[in-house]
């Protein structure tokens, strides 16, 4: 099993996640992150330090984010490895609370 960043992290790309990965499996797109896969050990130590809530693992996922689950994998093949927490975007916790983010999604 696996872990999954879903549409809540979208334009709020919060990295204290990243700081307690003891794998190193989260990737930095440019205005959200996911996880890879092939990475990640399930430990879980990822899912309380998320502030917006936006991971699960793959098996609790909810039925209208199954979808991040294949998008996790696709676009980790091709975004960074992060593994420091980074500053926050300026406006993220004005993205906190916003729902149907998936057409804000940067490639």
């Amino acid at each position: 099993m696996t872990h999954v960043v879903t549409e809540s992290c979208i334009k709020c790309r919060y990295t204290d996640c990243v700081d307690v990965c003891p794998v190193d499996c989260f990737r930095k797109g440019p205005n959200f992150l996911v996880i890879d896969p092939d990475e990640c050990i399930d430990c879980a130590v990822c899912i309380p330090e998320c502030p917006v809530n936006a991971i699960y693992a793959e098996e609790d996922v909810p039925d209208d984010q199954r979808d991040f689950i294949e998008l996790n994998a696709e676009l980790c093949q091709n975004w960074p490895t992060i593994t420091r927490m980074e500053p926050h975007f300026p406006d993220a916790d004005e993205w906190v609370d916003v729902k149907d983010k998936r057409g804000l999604l940067e490639r």
